[in-house]
């Protein structure tokens, strides 16, 4: 696999889809500088595991949308010019990570 499929032409995100992803990241970014607030705060641990579980599910969230993004945009596109196999499999590649 010399050629990767990063390197064909995709679908831009459109602004509105690249504010909705920043907007949710900088919300996370506000949920972690949170967390940092309450260590320093000396808070009850199981507070701040809750809170960190909350930014995990958050960013779970924001990975999916991305994913789902990729897979109608950039494996539709790769599966109608024969290079399907290799964009799923990149995919598949990527969300095993998601599950660990």
């Amino acid at each position: 696999m010399g050629e990767h499929l990063r390197d064909h032409p995709v679908t831009p995100r459109t602004d509105a889809e690249k504010q909705a992803v920043v907007n949710r990241l900088k919300r996370v970014e506000g949920q972690v500088r949170g967390i940092q607030k309450m260590v320093e705060e000396d808070r009850y641990c199981v507070d701040i595991l809750v809170q960190i579980s909350a930014i995990n599910a958050a960013l779970k969230k924001v990975g999916f949308s991305i994913a789902e993004r990729h897979t109608k945009h950039c494996v539709s596109d790769a599966v109608q010019s024969g290079e399907g196999e290799e964009a799923i499999e990149e995919l598949m590649e990527v969300m095993k990570q998601f599950s660990k």
